[in-house]
């Protein structure tokens, strides 16, 4: 009897090991889609067609709130974070641009100089993301024989995503609409190099590309506080200077990673190899030029709306090359949303201007009164201070009470709401917010001063085109869905972490974790 037993569970044991095996999925579709919001995705359903957005939230498990344990995410940082499932203190992107080199001038975060551009004259690399991503790793456990391509209109995004072993990881160049990459990846891939060649690159078409509502303006009714609609049309060739970069903002660039997403999964075979392969693709659903437009309750809704024939597109070549059940798609906001306010002129509401040359100024004279007449300050950058860490060790000046020093004067403009110093973060009492706060700090790229702004500020800057946004700490819905490779449809309402995707995508590959991340498998993906 017990003989039999055991003979019955190891065919159990054997039959669960293959049914998981075939479970694999044959291709992950991986898309993030920068300021996508979730509450937007309820709101403009009505317009939607059945096969894209409407699909995935319907039969796909979908988490209505996930976060990111860090200040201020940007598309760079949170890619990273999905893709690497651990926060910039590990993975060491803390934002699209850092500070670099002896001058401390601001450069993009994949920087590296010892790799030349196709297609750009920027060099970049992955190497700067300083762990391993999901795509490493099934690049790793295939023994490089999974392909790996990534899509997106930007090159941190790209990297990000790609990782450092990818087969291929494209961005459109900002000043030539080309798909561009770096040699750092030593792949050729001649489908790439014709279509930028071809009178089907952005290059050739720029001219003729006008930006319309796709619907009836009439249809744009999702925003019951816009009084007027008006028709708008954007021709995107008139501008020669930065015309592709305002591309960046249309569907435009939407529909561009879609066909090259498309071409990839057909030219490249996805799906169809002894391994699993993975295509990242990365999406715009922001704000257009930047700037203040009347017109933007009816340009984000057209956004929306073209984006969701482009995930119908998606999900429909995955369907066609694989099935759907031997397919994992996973959708992921960047979770951030640099949004449009218009303040009503006669509005007396709580607030003011921020402005960091000014503070930088005066923090500045502060610290001349104290320690001698020397430039103290080296950068203000993305609400941190940079100080001259030479000068103060060649002076002999204890840098924790420099620190220290500085914040409590800091601490005392309007508008500002806290200050923390990087000694804090690596070495001062724990607390709740100190850990947010290293979350998002990297000791070789960011400041010396972390200052937290009081919602309601406006952070008005000289070198910015615009100053129209200001501090939020409440954060709007950022959803994360993942549809195919046989998951039951389910609505989920707790918070997740933006760590939390990378385990559960590897999870579901059968392979490892990126080796920095410590998070937990989401239990839906079991």
């Amino acid at each position: 009897m017990i003989r039999f037993l055991s003979s019955i569970l190891a065919l159990f044991s054997v039959t669960t090991f293959y049914a998981q095996q075939n479970n694999i999925p044959k291709l992950v579709v991986g898309i993030t889609i920068d300021q996508l919001r979730g509450d937007y995705l309820e709101s403009f359903k009505k317009n939607f067609g059945e096969k894209g957005f409407k699909k995935l939230l319907n039969e796909g498990v979908v988490y209505n709130q996930m976060v990111y344990n860090f200040p201020a995410p940007d598309k760079a940082s949170a890619i990273a974070t999905i893709y690497t499932g651990t926060v910039p203190f590990y993975h060491g992107i803390v934002n699209d641009t850092k500070v670099s080199g002896d001058d401390f001038s601001e450069v993009p975060s994949f920087s590296d100089s010892n790799y030349m551009g196709n297609f750009t004259s920027e060099k970049l690399s992955p190497l700067p993301l300083k762990v391993s991503t999901i795509t490493d790793e099934l690049k790793i456990a295939s023994n490089g024989k999974a392909n790996v391509f990534a899509f997106s209109p930007d090159a941190s995004s790209a990297l990000a995503s790609g990782g450092h072993v990818a087969s291929g990881a494209f961005w459109v160049e900002n000043y030539s609409g080309r798909w561009a990459t770096t040699t750092f990846y030593t792949s050729y891939h001649s489908f790439v190099d014709q279509y930028n060649r071809s009178d089907e690159s952005l290059n050739a078409r720029i001219n003729s590309l006008v930006w319309k509502p796709k619907l009836p303006i009439a249809s744009y009714n999702a925003f019951p506080y816009t009084q007027n609609l008006y028709n708008f049309q954007h021709k995107l060739g008139t501008n020669k200077t930065n015309r592709f970069i305002l591309l960046k903002q249309t569907p435009f660039i939407n529909e561009e990673v879609r066909k090259m997403g498309v071409k990839t999964i057909e030219n490249a075979a996805l799906g169809t190899k002894e391994y699993p392969d993975f295509l990242a693709l990365s999406f715009y659903a922001g704000n257009f030029d930047d700037a203040l437009d009347k017109n933007y309750s009816i340009e984000i809704q057209d956004t929306y709306q073209r984006l969701d024939n482009d995930i119908a597109q998606i999900i429909d070549a995955v369907d066609r090359a694989v099935g759907l059940d031997n397919a994992l798609i996973f959708v992921v906001s960047t979770g951030y949303f640099d949004e449009q306010e218009v303040y009503p002129t006669d509005a007396r509401l709580p607030g003011g201007d921020f402005k960091p040359d000014r503070c930088e100024a005066l923090l500045n004279m502060y610290l001349m009164a104290i320690y001698g007449r020397e430039n103290w300050i080296k950068k203000y950058h993305n609400e941190q201070i940079y100080f001259d860490r030479k000068l103060i060790e060649d002076k002999g000046i204890d840098y924790r009470e420099f620190q220290e020093k500085a914040a409590d004067f800091l601490i005392q403009f309007s508008g500002v709401q806290d200050v923390v110093t990087s000694y804090q973060m690596l070495h001062g009492a724990y607390n709740e917010a100190i850990q947010v706060y290293k979350n998002g700090f990297h000791r070789d790229i960011t400041g010396d001063l972390f200052i937290e702004l009081q919602p309601g500020w406006r952070i008005v800057s000289p070198k910015k085109l615009t100053n129209h946004e200001r501090v939020r700490a409440n954060s709007m819905a950022a959803p994360a869905i993942f549809f195919g490779n046989n998951l039951k449809p389910q609505k989920v309402s707790r918070v997740i972490d933006a760590t939390e995707i990378a385990p559960s995508v590897t999870h579901r590959l059968r392979i490892r974790a990126p080796n920095a991340s410590t998070s937990k498998i989401l239990q839906e993906l079991l």
